[in-house]
């Protein structure tokens, strides 16, 4: 089917020798240039209807049911530009380059963000990379937002990109964060196993849907996050105020969710401090930003084969801010 059509709704039937067929396999094979992962996509962002009812890509199809997809638009041709963007380079090898990311850069070029990204300071400081793993977003193999500080791996070439995915989906990548809560955590150590899912009226948010509020329909995904004390401080009452209490906690993310460690905070009611997000309206704590910074990486590096583990120290202004507290 051209790329043209992909403008307007599609409506298609199931055939009786299409019976018992998964959704996302069905459509896949009617839809030959768009990848079974990006139908996937779709499905959960609601593009995709059976008999004008929400679906999951692992459905089963029924004889004379009724498929409806409405794809996004596609997007605008992005020009990646390399910039001369100081980086501050951890490792770097013929295979891939890992970055300190500082916070306020956005990885890739997106919608607002169409230039001064750690794409293109990688571009200019790796010329040959633009194409690796895709036209918008060379060589990236995951991700931090932008708020966010600290280390995050760039592959060089393709079979370099596909050794990390693959990392990354085994869950044999060992990411360590350093974050500020609100609040004394208790337990001061544990594990949060709660599946998350885009928020259902506000689509730029991540929710937490704990298991009895689940249902069969419900586009969630597994997520785990361990965490442990590393020490607790309090702010001391000024004015009329109360004693505010804090905890650095050290996160160990299992699964890799969008925003996964500050809904997870969020939702046993301990959010990152500076979240604008999902913390507390009224917060207790000024700070410069979000107080959440990725410290240590390891992963196997794909020319030696061997481990090697990455460290991040935390950078003076998120430094500063426990300079500013009494600790407890």
């Amino acid at each position: 089917m051209p790329h043209s059509d992909f403008q307007h709704r599609l409506s298609l039937a199931v055939a009786p020798e299409d019976e018992g067929l998964r959704l996302d396999r069905w459509l896949a094979g009617k839809l030959p240039d768009r990848s079974r992962s990006e139908i996937q996509r779709w499905i959960r962002a609601g593009l995709v209807a059976v008999d004008g009812e929400d679906c999951r890509p692992a459905q089963t199809l029924q004889i004379g049911q009724h498929v409806e997809i409405e794809p996004p638009p596609e997007p605008a041709a992005v020009e990646l530009v390399p910039q001369a963007i100081a980086l501050d380079i951890v490792y770097e090898d013929a295979s891939l380059v890992v970055v300190n990311k500082p916070s306020g850069m956005v990885v890739h070029p997106a919608p607002g963000h169409s230039d001064d990204t750690l794409v293109n300071a990688i571009l200019h400081h790796c010329p040959d990379l633009e194409g690796i793993g895709g036209q918008v977003r060379p060589g990236i193999v995951h991700r931090l937002d932008k708020d966010t500080s600290g280390l995050i791996v760039v592959a060089k070439n393709d079979a370099a990109l596909r050794f990390l995915q693959q990392q990354f989906k085994d869950r044999s990548v060992h990411k360590e964060y350093v974050a500020l809560l609100e609040g004394r955590i208790a337990p001061p150590s544990g594990r949060i196993n709660v599946p998350l899912g885009r928020h259902p009226s506000e689509r730029k948010r991540q929710a937490a849907f704990p298991p009895v509020a689940s249902t069969e329909s419900t586009r969630v995904r597994e997520a785990i996050t361990e965490y442990e004390t590393e020490a607790t401080y309090f702010a001391p009452a000024s004015g009329t105020g109360d004693p505010a209490n804090f905890s650095l906690v050290t996160a160990r993310p299992r699964t890799g969710r969008t925003h996964q460690l500050r809904v997870h905070f969020a939702w046993i009611k301990h959010p990152i401090v500076g979240d604008t997000i999902y913390g507390f309206r009224r917060p207790r704590l000024v700070v410069p930003r979000l107080f959440l910074h990725a410290r240590r990486l390891s992963l196997v590096l794909p020319l030696s084969n061997e481990r090697a583990t990455f460290c991040a120290p935390l950078p003076p202004d998120l430094a500063g801010v426990l300079d500013e507290l009494s600790s407890s």
